[in-house]
């Protein structure tokens, strides 16, 4: 049979023409249910009594990061804004964990799926894309990313997801269980439900986002930190309130950190930055990952520096609270790279330094003096 043509006045088309996406939508909505909620982690320090440190654990996702909301909410807003029917290609910038995701739920619905990325890309995250379905478009110049990605898609008739611009827009940040909602929900129980600051990584800019306008919609006092790394735009766009910045080097933290200051960043709802160095991130990913007595990724590294950073200020100042952070994705992705001395020790990298000072804070609470650039929003209260 083949499909009505559509007429406005007939009231029959529309909804005969939407069934593919209608069941499209209700698929990922039941992965959801099946999926339910990631976990809040409390990290024990007695050292730090009366200051409360919580990881959301996000490697929990069926794909293992917290990139499984962004690419769940950037399907669910391009099927209902009718960028995506059956049979449409989809194409996205990514060569790391958003690829993965979005591959995942492109096989889910049954539509292709293209990851245009660098040619460096490693081995393990084009196995992990090609696992679900997806094919890697691979370039020689990291810096033709984005052209490249929109170009594909207009070469195959397809949709750009584009996650760098519509992050911050797919996502209700009102509520409907976003990452903001369920970490407030699963503090509820807990001695200190209102946390002092919530540590956010950069990477699309779309999470931070998220969590900021929740907190002032909400009315919460609870403050938003993110921690940048180096070779990323976004600490120099949010010092100098200047969007222009641009960054040649690539960052070597996946995950976090950008050559440019993407469209999805929103530099008012942050209410304080942190740069942290390269050594520092990996420093803070051993320590974690010991602790918790499981590998954790590098961008977690750079969440947890920043929140012993606000633990430390917390402690010295005399006051009692908590913190809460994000466990960004697995460190199993990893073993070749921050887990491997040869590969640190080629880029330079020396995390003990950082490593002994981060130990020490945690089993004694003495102060962690660590020169890490900081920049606090004015406008923050």
């Amino acid at each position: 049979m083949q499909p009505l043509p559509f007429r406005q006045h007939d009231p029959v088309a529309p909804s005969y023409r939407r069934g593919w996406v209608d069941n499209a939508i209700a698929a990922i909505e039941a992965d959801q249910c099946r999926t339910a909620d990631t976990h809040l982690i409390r990290l024990i320090v007695p050292a730090l009594a009366g200051i409360d440190l919580y990881l959301k654990d996000e490697s929990t996702h069926p794909t293992g990061s917290l990139k499984h909301r962004l690419a769940r909410s950037l399907f669910l807003y391009a099927l209902c804004n009718g960028h995506i029917h059956e049979g449409t290609p989809v194409v996205e910038a990514s060569s790391g964990s958003t690829a993965v995701s979005e591959a995942y739920f492109a096989e889910m619905i049954g539509v292709p799926f293209y990851a245009v990325m660098p040619r460096t890309t490693s081995a393990e995250k084009i196995a992990a894309i090609e696992h679900y379905g997806g094919n890697c478009h691979l370039i020689d110049d990291g810096r033709a990313l984005y052209a490249e990605a929109a170009a594909l898609a207009t070469r195959l008739g397809g949709h750009y997801m584009d996650q760098f611009t519509f992050a911050e827009r797919a996502t209700d940040w009102r509520g409907n269980n976003n990452i903001a909602e369920s970490i407030f929900a699963q503090l509820k129980g807990e001695p200190r439900p209102l946390p002092d600051w919530i540590v956010m990584g950069a990477g699309t800019g779309g999470t931070s986002a998220t969590i900021g306008r929740y907190l002032r919609y909400r009315q919460y006092p609870t403050r938003l930190c993110v921690a940048d790394v180096e070779h990323s735009a976004f600490f120099d766009c949010f010092r100098s309130q200047d969007r222009s910045h641009v960054c040649e080097r690539p960052s070597l933290i996946e995950g976090v950190g950008r050559p440019r200051c993407e469209p999805s960043f929103v530099p008012g709802v942050v209410d304080r930055m942190m740069k942290i160095p390269d050594a520092a991130t990996v420093a803070a990913m051993n320590v974690l990952s010991r602790r918790l007595r499981r590998a954790v990724g590098g961008s977690t590294g750079t969440n947890f520096l920043a929140l012993c950073r606000l633990a430390s200020e917390m402690r010295e100042a005399g006051r009692t609270g908590s913190l809460v952070t994000l466990i960004c994705d697995s460190g199993e992705r990893y073993r070749q790279t921050y887990y491997e001395p040869e590969w640190l020790a080629a880029r330079g990298l020396d995390p003990a330094p950082f490593e002994a000072a981060l130990k020490s804070f945690l089993e004694t609470a003495q102060p962690l003096a660590l020169a890490v650039e900081d920049v606090v929003n004015p406008q923050s209260p």
